[in-house]
Protein backbone atom coordinates (compact mmCIF):
# COMPACT_ATOMS: atom_id res chain seq x y z
CA UNK A 1 0.00 0.00 0.00
CA UNK A 2 1.45 3.63 -0.91
CA UNK A 3 0.58 5.99 1.63
CA UNK A 4 1.22 9.21 0.73
CA UNK A 5 2.20 12.55 2.91
CA UNK A 6 -1.27 13.58 2.93
CA UNK A 7 -2.68 9.94 3.85
CA UNK A 8 0.00 9.83 6.70
CA UNK A 9 -1.44 12.90 8.08
CA UNK A 10 -4.72 11.43 7.57
CA UNK A 11 -4.70 8.27 9.22
CA UNK A 12 -2.29 9.78 12.23
CA UNK A 13 -5.21 12.29 13.01
CA UNK A 14 -7.77 9.19 13.15
CA UNK A 15 -5.36 7.70 15.52
CA UNK A 16 -5.59 10.30 18.05
CA UNK A 17 -9.11 11.26 17.40
CA UNK A 18 -9.84 7.70 18.56
CA UNK A 19 -7.17 8.04 21.14
CA UNK A 20 -8.85 10.86 22.25
CA UNK A 21 -12.56 9.43 21.80
CA UNK A 22 -11.77 6.82 24.98
CA UNK A 23 -10.62 4.00 22.89
CA UNK A 24 -8.12 2.73 25.45
CA UNK A 25 -5.42 1.61 23.38
CA UNK A 26 -3.03 0.34 26.68
CA UNK A 27 -4.15 -3.03 26.36
CA UNK A 28 -2.64 -3.65 22.81
CA UNK A 29 0.14 -1.89 23.38
CA UNK A 30 0.92 -3.95 27.18
CA UNK A 31 0.19 -7.18 24.81
CA UNK A 32 2.14 -6.10 21.69
CA UNK A 33 4.91 -5.54 24.76
CA UNK A 34 4.99 -9.20 26.41
CA UNK A 35 4.87 -11.17 23.34
CA UNK A 36 8.27 -11.04 22.73
CA UNK A 37 9.06 -11.54 26.42
CA UNK A 38 7.08 -14.25 27.35
CA UNK A 39 7.48 -17.27 28.84
CA UNK A 40 11.24 -16.23 28.69
CA UNK A 41 13.64 -16.24 32.19
CA UNK A 42 14.12 -13.08 33.94
CA UNK A 43 17.84 -12.24 34.76
CA UNK A 44 19.19 -9.02 36.84
CA UNK A 45 22.86 -8.12 35.19
CA UNK A 46 24.77 -5.17 35.09
CA UNK A 47 26.12 -3.79 31.73
CA UNK A 48 29.77 -4.35 30.87
CA UNK A 49 30.24 -1.34 28.08
CA UNK A 50 31.95 0.95 30.93
CA UNK A 51 32.47 1.48 34.92
CA UNK A 52 28.87 3.53 35.07
CA UNK A 53 27.51 0.08 36.26
CA UNK A 54 23.72 0.47 34.73
CA UNK A 55 21.25 -1.95 35.46
CA UNK A 56 19.87 -4.72 33.26
CA UNK A 57 17.32 -7.05 33.02
CA UNK A 58 17.78 -9.86 30.75
CA UNK A 59 14.89 -12.12 29.31
CA UNK A 60 15.97 -15.40 27.82
CA UNK A 61 14.58 -18.65 26.49
CA UNK A 62 15.78 -21.62 25.00
CA UNK A 63 19.07 -20.60 25.77
CA UNK A 64 19.04 -17.48 23.57
CA UNK A 65 18.87 -13.60 25.14
CA UNK A 66 15.47 -12.31 23.47
CA UNK A 67 15.73 -8.90 25.21
CA UNK A 68 17.91 -6.41 27.52
CA UNK A 69 16.38 -3.75 29.21
CA UNK A 70 16.97 -0.98 31.80
CA UNK A 71 16.19 -2.50 35.27
CA UNK A 72 14.22 0.92 36.98
CA UNK A 73 14.53 -0.42 40.19
CA UNK A 74 18.22 -0.10 40.06
CA UNK A 75 19.88 2.51 42.09
CA UNK A 76 22.75 3.68 39.75
CA UNK A 77 20.61 4.32 36.60
CA UNK A 78 17.23 3.68 36.97
CA UNK A 79 15.95 1.94 34.35
CA UNK A 80 17.81 3.84 31.95
CA UNK A 81 20.54 2.79 29.27
CA UNK A 82 22.51 4.49 26.62
CA UNK A 83 22.26 3.58 23.01
CA UNK A 84 25.24 0.95 23.63
CA UNK A 85 23.63 -0.55 26.64
CA UNK A 86 20.24 -1.10 24.96
CA UNK A 87 21.86 -3.08 21.95
CA UNK A 88 23.68 -5.16 24.35
CA UNK A 89 21.51 -8.09 23.17
CA UNK A 90 23.36 -8.27 20.22
CA UNK A 91 26.30 -8.90 21.37
CA UNK A 92 25.57 -12.25 22.86
CA UNK A 93 23.41 -13.59 20.04
CA UNK A 94 26.43 -12.26 17.60
CA UNK A 95 27.08 -15.32 15.12
CA UNK A 96 30.94 -14.08 14.09
CA UNK A 97 30.90 -13.05 18.41
CA UNK A 98 34.44 -14.97 19.51
CA UNK A 99 33.78 -17.24 22.60
CA UNK A 100 37.28 -18.49 22.65
CA UNK A 101 40.86 -17.44 22.77
CA UNK A 102 42.73 -17.32 19.79
CA UNK A 103 46.59 -17.42 19.17
CA UNK A 104 49.14 -16.86 16.41
CA UNK A 105 52.27 -18.17 16.63
CA UNK A 106 55.37 -15.92 15.60
CA UNK A 107 55.85 -16.11 12.19
CA UNK A 108 52.75 -18.02 11.55
CA UNK A 109 49.93 -16.40 9.03
CA UNK A 110 46.98 -18.46 10.64
CA UNK A 111 45.09 -17.96 13.63
CA UNK A 112 44.11 -21.15 16.15
CA UNK A 113 41.75 -21.54 18.77
CA UNK A 114 42.99 -22.57 22.14
CA UNK A 115 41.90 -23.37 25.29
CA UNK A 116 41.32 -20.53 28.36
CA UNK A 117 43.91 -21.95 30.99
CA UNK A 118 46.40 -22.45 28.35
CA UNK A 119 46.37 -18.65 26.93
CA UNK A 120 46.02 -17.57 30.62
CA UNK A 121 49.41 -19.65 31.16
CA UNK A 122 50.95 -18.28 28.36
CA UNK A 123 49.81 -14.59 29.37
CA UNK A 124 50.87 -15.18 32.82
CA UNK A 125 54.37 -16.88 31.00
CA UNK A 126 55.50 -14.18 29.21
CA UNK A 127 54.52 -11.54 31.75
CA UNK A 128 57.16 -13.15 34.02
CA UNK A 129 60.15 -13.61 31.33
CA UNK A 130 59.79 -10.11 30.47
CA UNK A 131 60.02 -8.72 33.91
CA UNK A 132 62.45 -11.01 34.97
CA UNK A 133 64.65 -9.48 31.59
CA UNK A 134 64.04 -5.46 32.08
CA UNK A 135 63.90 -5.44 35.60
CA UNK A 136 66.00 -3.07 37.47
CA UNK A 137 66.87 -2.73 40.85
CA UNK A 138 69.24 0.11 40.82
CA UNK A 139 69.46 3.15 38.18
CA UNK A 140 72.36 5.96 37.52
CA UNK A 141 71.10 9.87 37.55
CA UNK A 142 73.18 13.04 37.43
CA UNK A 143 72.73 15.36 40.29
CA UNK A 144 74.24 18.79 41.30
CA UNK A 145 76.79 18.25 44.43
CA UNK A 146 78.90 21.44 45.59
CA UNK A 147 82.65 20.34 45.81
CA UNK A 148 85.17 21.21 47.82
CA UNK A 149 86.21 24.58 46.38
CA UNK A 150 82.16 25.27 46.37
CA UNK A 151 81.43 24.97 42.98
CA UNK A 152 78.46 22.96 42.01
CA UNK A 153 79.26 19.47 40.28
CA UNK A 154 77.73 17.03 38.11
CA UNK A 155 78.22 13.89 39.89
CA UNK A 156 76.21 10.50 38.80
CA UNK A 157 74.76 8.65 41.72
CA UNK A 158 73.05 5.58 41.60
CA UNK A 159 69.10 5.50 42.98
CA UNK A 160 67.24 2.58 43.97
CA UNK A 161 64.13 2.17 41.36
CA UNK A 162 62.75 -1.29 41.71
CA UNK A 163 61.31 -1.32 38.03
CA UNK A 164 60.22 -2.74 34.81
CA UNK A 165 60.69 -0.61 31.55
CA UNK A 166 59.65 -3.60 29.69
CA UNK A 167 55.95 -4.03 30.22
CA UNK A 168 53.41 -1.34 29.99
CA UNK A 169 49.54 -1.20 30.76
CA UNK A 170 46.60 0.12 29.53
CA UNK A 171 43.31 -0.09 31.71
CA UNK A 172 40.14 -0.56 30.65
CA UNK A 173 37.49 2.26 31.51
CA UNK A 174 34.93 -0.96 31.95
CA UNK A 175 36.46 -1.03 35.35
CA UNK A 176 34.80 0.57 38.03
CA UNK A 177 37.50 2.99 40.95
CA UNK A 178 37.60 -0.59 43.10
CA UNK A 179 39.09 -2.87 40.24
CA UNK A 180 41.46 -0.13 39.16
CA UNK A 181 42.88 0.17 42.55
CA UNK A 182 43.60 -3.23 42.96
CA UNK A 183 45.23 -3.54 39.38
CA UNK A 184 47.05 -0.58 40.56
CA UNK A 185 48.39 -2.48 43.19
CA UNK A 186 48.85 -5.52 41.52
CA UNK A 187 51.00 -3.64 38.95
CA UNK A 188 53.11 -1.18 40.98
CA UNK A 189 53.87 -4.38 42.67
CA UNK A 190 55.14 -5.67 39.54
CA UNK A 191 57.28 -3.04 39.09
CA UNK A 192 55.30 -1.30 36.40
CA UNK A 193 55.76 2.45 35.47
CA UNK A 194 54.45 2.65 32.81
CA UNK A 195 50.62 2.45 33.59
CA UNK A 196 47.92 4.60 31.81
CA UNK A 197 44.04 4.29 31.81
CA UNK A 198 41.65 4.30 28.76
CA UNK A 199 39.60 6.75 29.84
CA UNK A 200 42.27 9.19 30.27
CA UNK A 201 43.60 8.50 26.88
Amino acid sequence: MNVSRRNFLKLSGGTLVLGSLGVNLDPVKAYAQTLRIKNAKESYSVCPYCSVGCGLIVYSAGGKVVNTEGDPDHPISEGTLCSKGASLYQIINNPTRLTKPRYRAAGAAEWKEVEWDWALDEVAKKVKQTRDKTFMTTSKSKVKEKGPDGKELAVEKAFVVNRTDGIAHVGSAALDNEECYMLQKLLRSWGLVYIEHQARI
